[in-house]
């Protein structure tokens, strides 16, 4: 007859390797193409500056912060080049549903995408808590399908209200959620240039603020490349 230490033992490992399977199989496969939205459709440097702005599309701070990063970028033009990602904040009751519509519109046409992204920081409002507090989750998607095909051609509505019963939205937005939660991003909005984070995460970037941090990389690239040309004359 066994003790019932060497009964605890079983036990324990049977219960660890369950635990272990259940969690290597509930791992997901990479995704089929790298998180993220590209700005703009113009030719950059291949060396260019990059830019990644994780945002909310219902976070007013990612709403004040969208104007200046804009300016930055006509300002520096190929120069620099932007990737935005999605960070739908959980205490945003609404910014799983609102990134998910941008997922879908990107799908069906990239031009729109930071169209619509553009037209929830302009109402946004619409979407807080409060303002939704006694709609149910039905009604908040219906009112984001007709509100951004109104906002980038009602074309998209039969798309947009088939796109919320397609489960690849939700996992893209889902990958787009924990792609921000790898790069150790808990507040929007947050940004990262070459790959480094930028200090006061959570907070807007004015126009000046986005200088002080790219005119020392353009002068540190202009002056190498110089020094690269003076080698080989």
């Amino acid at each position: 007859m066994q003790g019932p230490k060497y009964t605890t033992l079983i036990l324990q490992l049977a219960f660890f390797l369950f635990f272990f399977v259940s969690v290597i199989c509930a791992q997901s496969l990479p995704p089929a193409k790298s998180d993220g939205f590209v700005y703009g459709d113009h030719r950059v440097d291949w060396d260019a500056i990059l830019i990644e702005a994780f945002l909310d599309p219902v976070c007013p701070d990612s709403r004040d912060a969208w104007p200046p990063l804009k300016q930055a970028l006509a300002h520096y033009g190929d120069r620099v080049r932007l990737i935005a990602h999605l960070l739908p904040l959980p205490y945003h009751d609404n910014a799983f549903a609102a990134s998910r519509a941008i997922h879908i519109v990107n799908d069906l046409s990239g031009p729109a995408t930071f169209k619509l992204l553009e037209w929830f920081f302009k109402y946004q409002e619409k979407f807080y808590n409060a303002q939704t507090r006694n709609l149910t989750r039905t009604e908040v998607v219906n009112e984001i399908v007709k509100a951004a095909s109104q906002a980038v051609g009602s074309s998209f509505y039969s798309s947009l209200e088939s796109g919320f019963n397609d489960r690849k939205t939700d996992l893209k937005t889902r990958v787009s959620f924990k792609y921000s939660a790898s790069r150790g991003v808990y507040g929007t909005p947050t940004f990262f240039v070459n790959g480094f984070q930028l200090p006061d995460s959570g907070s807007a970037l004015d126009f000046n603020g986005w200088k002080t941090f790219i005119d020392p990389l353009i002068g540190e690239k202009s002056a190498k490349n110089e020094e690269n040309l003076h080698f080989f004359l």
